[in-house]
């Protein structure tokens, strides 16, 4: 008897440790799936907030004053319809958004990753100067020195194992500190917060264009799918997942509409309290130092370059993203593809300083197409393709009619888009 209870006692000591083991794996892979879903959140959310979204967001409330916060609401609703579908499909599928693409209509994927490619490649050289710009506001560096620093920074995230495997955490803090000195800005700016508030459910003024032109600047061409691509590598896709899927794709666009709130009020304050931007220069910074003098302005410059480095993290990956497979021995090949983008687009911000105006158009009237396109991909797999490419799951109705309302709006928008090649061109209608 002895003998046996002591090997029990050991049976039950080697039965233990195996199950302990597995254990700590456990909680290890759902501490870093954890990780990788709040990066992507913070993806979707960061790449939105780039340097144009600063300068756009300081224009329209200097333009529009309170009547802005309407602008404001309605495209957080349109972004919300937008980005619930997109995390959907592309979570419960499984697959990229070019997969997705190539297996409704052959080559359509590859249609959609070239524009994904030409439009980031583009606007990542207005990244770059964003980071330039942020740093010399912040520390004086010079502007194409510190566009260097901030493509050489992105570069070593892609380059360096130990900083890849902290690419979450990064997006992360950088969010944090936008989202934080810009609450500050609008704490001290001291805005007519009531005006705000009624301006957002019964406004002086509408204007639809504003509307468009924000939806097209927080969802439009790669960051329509930088946080859904994201999220394919923490693993949570399928059905069994749609609920985490859900959230998190609200909880990254509630992440973007705080920060343009924070900023609208920063300036909203400026504005109330008689002060007139220049919208033709940089009205962000201007807003920022009118707020809090010079450590406003440096506040504005730490924004910025958080914003610019963001911003070219998120539009180098989903670019490359697009023209990868989805395959773990693809993963090396596209971190070199993402530090081609990078490199390329610094190279071009040395030579010229920033992207020339016309490409700047040509690269907005791509990117206009990629949301109209893709979006519709995405209604159609959702409202015909359940039973195949999302695995018999049963799409709510409620869910596609949004997102035909919102499938509406980018069609408009890419309509407006070219609007711009056309002027360039010279051709009239």
């Amino acid at each position: 008897m002895p003998e046996s209870h002591g090997a029990q006692r050991s049976g039950a000591l080697q039965n233990g440790a195996p199950q302990h083991s597995p254990t700590l794996k456990q909680a290890a892979a759902s501490a870093t799936t954890r990780s990788t879903l709040l990066g992507a959140i913070f993806l979707m959310a960061t790449s939105a907030i780039g340097p144009g979204f600063l300068t756009q967001t300081a224009t329209f409330t200097a333009q529009l004053g309170a009547a802005f916060a309407f602008a404001i609401v309605v495209s957080i609703i349109i972004d919300i319809a937008v980005q619930l579908n997109v995390w959907r499909v592309i979570g419960i599928s499984g697959m990229r958004a070019q997969e997705l693409g190539n297996s409704v209509l052959p080559g359509l994927g590859w249609v959609l990753a070239v524009l994904i490619a030409i439009g980031g490649a583009v606007f990542n050289i207005g990244n770059i100067a964003g980071g330039g710009l942020g740093l010399n506001a912040m520390l004086g560096l010079d502007a194409k020195i510190g566009g260097a620093i901030t493509a050489v920074i992105a570069i070593a995230i892609f380059l360096f194992k130990q900083l890849g495997a902290a690419l979450d955490k990064i997006l992360v803090a950088l969010g944090v500190i936008m989202m934080a000195l810009t609450i500050y800005v609008a704490f001290v700016s001291d805005p007519p917060v009531g005006d705000a508030l009624r301006n957002s459910v019964l406004p002086e003024q509408v204007d639809w264009l504003t509307i468009t032109t924000l939806v097209g600047g927080t969802v439009g061409g790669y960051i329509t799918y930088a946080g859904a691509h994201r999220m394919l590598d923490s693993g949570l896709t399928g059905k069994e997942h749609v609920q985490e899927v859900s959230r998190s794709s609200v909880t990254g666009i509630l992440l973007t509409g705080v920060m343009r709130i924070a900023l609208f009020l920063a300036v909203l304050g400026v504005v109330a309290g008689g002060v007139v931007l220049d919208t033709k220069a940089n009205p962000a910074a201007q807003a920022f130092e009118s707020a809090a003098g010079e450590i406003g302005l440096r506040f504005f410059g730490a924004v910025l370059w958080a914003a610019a480095l963001s911003s070219v993290i998120g539009a180098s990956y989903t670019s490359a993203s697009f023209l990868v497979a989805n395959k773990p021995e693809k993963k090396q090949l596209q971190n070199w593809i993402t530090i081609g983008f990078i490199v390329l687009s610094c190279s071009v911000f040395l030579v010229l300083g920033t992207a020339p105006a016309a490409l700047l158009v040509f690269a907005g009237a791509f990117n206009g197409l990629v949301l109209p396109i893709g979006f519709s991909l995405i209604i159609y797999v959702a409202a015909m393709r359940s039973k195949d490419l999302l695995h018999g799951y049963q799409y709510p109705k409620w869910l596609i009619a949004i997102g035909l309302a919102a499938m509406v709006v980018a069609w408009w928008l890419a309509w407006r888009s070219f609007g711009g090649v056309f002027q360039l061109l010279g051709i009239s209608g």
